[in-house]
Parts: structure tokens; sequence; C-alpha cells
């Protein structure tokens, strides 16, 4: 059972992710580069990064391909969201960010589990 309890953290968590990750995505592919910039590094670079941390490694994630390391980016990503973006709001507002970063830091640790292309 542990095995398929980290399969489907791994498919839920991701796939959620991504429901936040697909517009972001849709706006980087359409060309649209307006973003934030909370870290100081521009709209554009800040938009391709959390695309990435968002959309792309979560993929990863599912597929179980490379799994401790696609975790980092959705760890970063959502450690930003919390403390910078969301930093001076309730928790409430920040909850989401931390159970994704919970969620993930989780995925680090414990690694993919049996099913997973990294168990192949």
């Amino acid at each position: 059972m542990k095995d398929l309890g980290l399969l489907f953290l791994r498919i839920s968590s991701a796939i959620l992710m991504m429901t936040h990750g697909l517009p972001k995505f849709q706006k980087l592919i359409s060309g649209n580069f307006e973003f934030g910039d909370p870290i100081g590094i521009g709209a554009a670079p800040s938009l391709f990064l959390a695309v990435l941390g968002e959309f792309i490694f979560p993929i990863l994630v599912i597929i179980g391909f490379k799994t401790r390391w696609a975790t980092v980016p959705p760890i970063i990503t959502m450690m930003v969201a919390a403390v910078i973006v969301h930093g001076a709001d309730p928790f409430n507002v920040k909850e989401k960010a931390v159970l994704f970063l919970v969620a993930f830091i989780s995925i680090l640790m414990l690694g993919p589990g049996k099913y997973s292309l990294d168990k192949k």
C-alpha cells in the first residue's frame, strides 16, 4: 500500500499543481509576459520559472522520472509564493502554497515509490 500511496500523492499533487501552471503556460506561449516579479529578475523570467515549477516539472513527477530532482522547482516556486508573494497575507491566503510545499517536500523525502519510471 505504501507504493500506491506514493503514486496517489505524486499524481494528485502534480495534477492539482498543473491546474495553476496551465494558465501561466498558455500565457507564456501566447507571448503575454505580464507577470509579477517577486524576486527581482523581471516579469518574463519570473513567468518562465513559474511555468517550469507549476507545469513542466509536475509532469515529470506524475510519471516518476527523476522524481526527487523534479520536485525541487515546485518546492522553490511554492516557497516564493508562500513567503514572498503572500508573505504579508493572512494564513488562509497562503495556505494553498503551503499545502503544495508540504506535498512536494514529502515526495522529495519519500521518493517516487515502485510505480514510477525511476524504479523501472
